[in-house]
Order: structure tokens, then sequence, then C-alpha cells
């Protein structure tokens, strides 16, 4: 059998056909069956906002993720943030294809990732902070998925079917998230002098970050998020820092930091430029010239973040 005929013979074995993965591992469209059209009862252009600010967080958190790949302290861990970051990518897929649909201008889920400007996306800034060492991905991870996780749990009762499907699939993704982050924070927290010491410092630095996650957000939110870390760092022996009342930035109103165009993947410095696809593989535009390739750099000052954490 030659090679260009594995997949199809695999698929055409299964009842599902090509509904299943060439190795087996099954997945449920979570659209199937949601009835697509905009409910009366829902403002378009609030539905819009709502879900490209999730897209975005989704987008360029998995872009950070990627960079992770060769950098992390373990091969294992190399796959588990990859995976997180795919996940993250499939939400954003569904968020932005969304929000498109809600919009109505006519643009679709590759627009609004790859031709839109900095002050154009609505991501949180925690999202898009350059990485530094693995004590600051796991705080950064711990913080956001756990604000994630909460934010979808609420969203399942959302008016709009598809923004309340793509919250139902996320939730068992997130709660992985989620997981895998507590996991690390009490490993390091709990671990040598070394890497509480990193911790403390993630801490300190990405801590302020979680009242722009908290803005505006259903007090049940609030409360699911608060509860959760207390016990996760209580867990690891860390300190429990107060909730910040006010948010460190304004990512939500299109306001970023300088690092942020190494860390999207729009292309909207190229009009006209679109993406390549081989079959239903999608490559992302890469950059002339940019240095971030999963190297573990900071692109914008050129230098080499500091080295892994370990236990």
């Amino acid at each position: 059998m030659s090679d260009d005929h594995v997949y199809l013979s695999l698929a055409e074995a299964s009842p599902e056909g090509d509904a299943r993965w060439a190795f087996g591992t099954g997945f449920e469209d979570p659209l199937h069956g949601v009835d697509t059209a905009l409910p009366e009862s829902v403002d378009p252009a609030g539905l819009a906002a709502l879900c490209l600010a999730l897209g975005d967080d989704a987008l360029v958190s998995a872009q950070r993720l990627a960079q992770w790949v060769t950098c992390a302290p373990e091969l294992e861990e190399e796959v588990a943030l990859a995976n997180i970051g795919l996940d993250l990518l499939g939400q954003a897929r569904l968020l932005l294809a969304r929000a498109g649909q809600a919009e109505g201008a006519g643009r679709g889920e590759d627009q609004l990732a790859y031709f839109r400007g900095p002050e154009e996306f609505r991501n949180v800034l925690l999202a898009e902070l350059p990485n530094g060492d693995f004590a600051h991905c796991v705080v950064r991870l711990l913080l956001f998925s756990s604000w994630r996780l909460a934010a979808f749990q609420a969203l399942t009762a959302h008016p709009d079917p598809v923004l309340a499907a793509v919250a139902a699939k996320g939730i068992n993704e997130l709660a992985y998230h989620r997981d895998h982050a507590a996991q690390w924070t009490v490993r390091l927290g709990d671990g040598t002098e070394e890497s509480r010491r990193r911790m403390l410092a993630a801490l300190d630095e990405l801590w302020p970050h979680l009242a722009e996650l908290l803005d505006g957000e259903q007090q049940q939110v609030r409360a699911e998020v608060e509860l959760t870390l207390r016990q996760v760092l209580d867990a690891a022996g860390l300190p429990v820092p107060a909730v910040p009342e006010a948010a460190s930035g304004r990512g939500r109103a299109g306001e970023h930091t300088r690092t942020w165009p190494n860390c999207s993947p729009s292309s909207s410095r190229w009009p006209g430029r679109t993406r390549r696809r081989h079959g239903d593989r999608r490559h992302g535009v890469r950059r002339h010239g940019d240095r971030r390739h999963g190297d573990g750099r900071d692109g914008d000052r050129g230098r080499q973040v500091p080295a892994a954490t370990r236990p």
C-alpha cells in the first residue's frame, strides 16, 4: 500500500469515514446540530465584540505557548504546552469565525487573524507578554486558564447557541490546562529554593494582570477564580496576594505592549497576502526577519530568555 492511500484506507475502514482522524482518535464537531443563525434576542455587535476578545486571547496565547517548543525543561512538557496551544488555537478559530458572522462585514477567521493591526486586537495584556523562564510560563497559564475555565462555564448559558457550544467544548480542554498549571505550581513552589524564588518572582510580575482578566466578569466567575488560585497557591506554600482592584493594562481597548507584533500571526503589513494551504492543514504566514521561531528569544530586544526552571 502506498503512503498516499494510508489515510484513505483507514477512513474507509471506519463507519464514521472522514469523521475520524487517521490514528483512530475520533472527534465531534462542536457545532454539529447547532443552529448558527443569530438569535433575535442577541445584540450582534455585542456578540461580535465578546467573541473577538475571547478569540484574540486564545490566538495570542497559542503563539506564546508555541514558542516553548524546543525550550521547555522536558520533552514531555514541550508536547503538553504544544497541545495546550493547539487547544487554544482551535478555540480561537471557532470564536473568530463567530465574531465575523455576528459582525456581518464579510470577514472570516482568516481575515480577523491575519489582516488586523495591533490596535484592532482585543486580547488581554497577560496573553501577549514576552516569555520568561518556565516559572513565568506556569504562573501565566495558571492565571489565564483559571479565569478562562470559569468564564466558559458561565458562557454555556449564553443565549447565542454557537458561543454556548464553543464554551461547552472548551471546558474539558481548559480544565486540563488549569490542572496542568496547578500541578507545576505545587511542584515548583514546594520544590527547591531556586524554583520557589522563581515562582515568587513570576507571581510578583504577573499577578497585577489578574485585574484585567476579571474586569466586568460576573461575581460567580470572580469567586470561582479567586477560590481556585487560593487553593493552588496554598498547596504550593506560596503567598496569596490580594486581588488587584484596578486593571494594569488596556488590551481590551486595543492598547498593547511593544512586544505585541512579534507574538501575533497578523500579516496586515502585507496587504493582499494569503495563507498557503495543504489540504485542511494550515500554515501561518512567516515574517521575513522574524527571529521568533521557537528559539525562546525575545524578538524585540534580541536577548535570550532565562533558563527554564526545574524543580
